[in-house]
């Protein structure tokens, strides 16, 4: 209410400040008006707005006559009079304003007449009505587009024309039947307006969207050179691919094709109509989208479709919409709503986000449904309603997550950081027995008895992930009623493989034993003398692989992220194993130099941490745990503690148990003395810190120019330096103020 009430008096304000009648009995009308609109103040700012007239009204010391109707019937006249002799001659935005005053006026004066104008009076307003209603069937943001006479400056721009030009280029494309019902009255004026036709979009969004695609035109344009005698063909191309990268990249990965049919042997013009065509058709989608936004995949199912039936009606060259998108609207009622529905439904079962995590699905959880190649026969277009994804009657029947429900667990301390605890049980086990050896020392670590029993961590290694690959089934099994029957399937074999490595490792170990004892040479019996000393070497190597080609991608990270964006198959089935395969995340690795980094830190921190370990906690250790373990105590004075543990075992957990707790939790103390070091360094080396105040920071602005002279211009005999290149390092250094906060976004296009 106060928008519309205020609407009034800024412009009385300032087109006639030397008639105070005028002002006053606008700012009556305007207070009575927001007075019947919400007489208790409800709304946002009609209190304020109530007050401020209130004060202006008392605050008027001259006496108007509240029926003084010739004096506002007379000015009306005389303002019709101007404004139809000065329409031409203003831009939009002018004539906008002058329109909305001539209404304002004339409702004041209905007001102080109590509907009694003459007839003059009111064929001027029938007039001013119906010209006005150019304006107010029509609204732009930023350029006034299909106005017939608008002089707004924006409009003369060169790449504004050029990308207008661009749009309503429609030669060639079969003719609606304006006959029909849903068409009566509409005109079509450039691709969009076509597209409306063909699918229903709304009046609004093709407005919104049509400003939307010509600014984008525009920008690109202003950026990139164009073509003699096709001005715009780079300018589409860059704008094609930074829309469809996304679907591109979507049908590569489901293996489908893509249903953008730009022909080769078409002329240039025919091949922008074309791509400016699908541009057209996905921005409209994106418009009514709503929340489906959040969907990407989603839109680009949508797309996919409806590009479909767009190449049919442009191939046959006759203009046959599809069933039920005839109306205006249709698209969101058939495409959009129920999709909504669906986000509605999984709202009202979060609870206001108190429910459970799996108990329903947010945006992701949907749009991961869009992953799969399922997802064409299950959905299929128009929407199968009796699908999963939209008929969900009772919990039961709940579509449940795709790839990922969650658990809550204290297993996950393992799960999430299986790596870490692998690696430290691991070390421990190769500390504990090279120090226990006769040697005592690293060196011990040559001599073959002692290397052949530190070889015995593979087989930890084996029962550690087998406990990895159990807790992945347990703790993800909600999951597997909507999983790719690929992903259940590798979880199985992954399970079965930790298994036989289980049985693999122990027994080729005890056959490696020249003299074992117990279960190793019940084993060793087992093998009938068919393996060797070199066998468990072997198996060794067989189930090191995929941790070496893991550990390979991981310090190649070009060679990960070209594989894992590889849509080939055998790439897929050889990454299949290492990791599960989404859409989403896939080739977002950091450079090498990064990586580089990253390893020298944590080789440098664990081998810091392993050396203390090693020599401080273990090391001193080993002699008085032997000496326990020899000794031999008949009577105790205390009661025993431990009374069926041989070798007084009960001792030695005692006293090691500390010592353990200790060595896998003081990691934390190491990385945070060597972030402090690392962090030091590289924040020194980064000059981090050095503009401290925002003065510091105005100073260095005129230190500015020379040093973008001294790193960016080229020599005299080399070219010029481009203009370009300024733009983009002052757009960097601005973009950098304002992820700092020192400036704000307040301007920012």
């Amino acid at each position: 209410p106060p928008g519309r009430g205020s609407s009034w008096l800024p412009p009385s304000s300032s087109f006639f400040p030397d008639l105070p009648c005028m002002l006053y009995q606008g700012r009556r009308y305007a207070y009575k008006k927001v007075q019947r609109m919400d007489p208790s103040s409800i709304q946002r700012g009609v209190r304020q707005f109530k007050t401020y007239m209130s004060l202006k009204l008392d605050q008027d010391d001259t006496q108007f006559p509240l029926n003084d109707s010739k004096e506002i019937q007379r000015f009306y006249k005389y303002y019709c009079e101007n404004l139809s002799r000065t329409s031409e001659k203003q831009n939009f935005e002018e004539l906008a304003r002058y329109y909305q005053v001539a209404s304002a006026l004339y409702e004041v004066l209905r007001d102080v007449t109590n509907n009694k104008v003459d007839s003059e009076v009111m064929k001027r307003a029938k007039v001013v009505e119906e010209k006005s209603a150019h304006f107010k069937s029509y609204k732009y943001n930023i350029v006034p587009l299909n106005f017939p006479g608008s002089a707004e400056p924006v409009v003369e721009l060169p790449e504004i024309k050029s990308a207008m030009d661009a749009i309503r280029n429609i030669d060639g494309l079969p003719k609606p039947h304006m006959s029909s019902m849903h068409r009566e009255g509409k005109s079509i004026w450039d691709l969009l307006d076509w597209l409306s036709l063909a699918f229903g979009f709304q009046k609004s969004n093709v407005e919104n969207q049509r400003e939307n695609m010509v600014l984008l035109l525009a920008n690109i344009s202003t950026r990139t050179s164009g073509q003699e005698g096709h001005p715009l063909v780079n300018t589409v191309n860059d704008l094609w691919e930074k829309i469809f990268g996304n679907y591109e990249s979507w049908c590569r990965y489901l293996h489908v094709s893509s249903r953008i049919m730009i022909k080769y042997d078409d002329t240039e013009l025919k091949k922008q109509q074309l791509m400016l065509l699908h541009i057209g058709l996905y921005l409209l989608i994106w418009g009514e989208a709503s929340n489906v936004r959040f969907m990407p995949e989603c839109l680009c199912y949508i797309f996919h479709h409806m590009a479909k039936q767009l190449n049919q009606m442009v191939e046959e060259s006759y203009f046959q919409p599809p069933p039920g998108f005839e109306a205006e609207g249709s698209f969101l009622n058939i495409v959009i709503e129920p999709i909504y529905k669906v986000l509605q439904k999984e709202s009202q079962r979060s609870k206001g986000g108190t429910a459970g995590h799996s108990s329903w699905r947010n945006y992701d959880d949907l749009n991961e449904q869009f992953w799969s190649e399922k997802c064409f026969m299950k959905l299929g277009w128009p929407w199968d309603l009796s699908a999963d994804f939209f008929h969900q009657e009772g919990r039961s029947a709940r579509k449940p997550k795709t790839n990922f429900v969650e658990v809550r667990t204290f297993l996950h301390l393992f799960r999430s950081f299986n790596r870490m605890w692998i690696f430290f049980t691991l070390a421990f086990q190769a500390m504990l027995i090279v120090s226990w050896s006769s040697s005592g020392s690293l060196s011990g670590i040559a001599d073959a008895t002692v290397f052949r029993s530190v070889l015995s961590v593979f087989i930890t290694a084996a029962l550690l992930n087998f406990i990895k690959v159990t807790l992945d089934i347990l703790l993800t099994f909600q999951a597997w009623g909507s999983m790719e029957w690929t992903q259940i399937l590798r979880y199985l074999l992954k399970f079965f493989v930790a298994i036989a490595w289980i049985i693999i490792l122990p027994v080729t170990y005890s056959s490696s034993i020249k003299s074992p004892s117990g279960a190793g040479k019940l084993l060793n019996s087992l093998t009938w003398n068919w393996y060797n000393q070199s066998v468990y070497n072997f198996a060794i190597i067989i189930y090191m692989i995929p941790n070496i080609l893991s550990a390979l991608l991981f310090l190649l990270p070009q060679l990960q992220n070209i594989m894992e964006r590889s849509n080939w198959r055998a790439v897929i089935l050889l990454m299949w194993w290492i990791q599960p395969r989404l859409y989403i995340a896939r080739g977002m690795h950091e450079d090498i130099f990064s990586i580089f980094k990253y390893v020298f830190f944590w080789v440098v921190l664990l081998t810091s941490k392993l050396a203390f370990s090693f020599y401080v906690e273990i090391s001193p250790m080993i002699e008085p745990t032997k000496f326990i373990l020899d000794q031999v105590v008949g009577n105790y004075e205390w009661h025993e503690i431990f009374p069926f543990l041989p070798h007084n075992l009960g001792v030695v957990i005692t006293i090691w148990a500390p010592i353990v707790l200790v060595y896998f939790m003081d990691t934390q103390i190491w990385y945070a003395i060597f972030s402090t070091v690392f962090g030091g360094v590289s924040g020194a080396l980064s000059h981090v810190g050095e503009i401290r105040t925002l003065g510091m920071l105005r100073v260095r602005f005129k230190s500015m120019p020379d040093a973008f002279r001294k790193c960016r211009v080229a020599a005299h005999k080399e070219q010029a330096l481009d203009v370009r290149s300024f733009f983009c390092v002052w757009n960097s250094f601005i973009n950098s103020l304002r992820e700092e906060d020192f400036i704000s976004d307040r301007f920012a296009l």
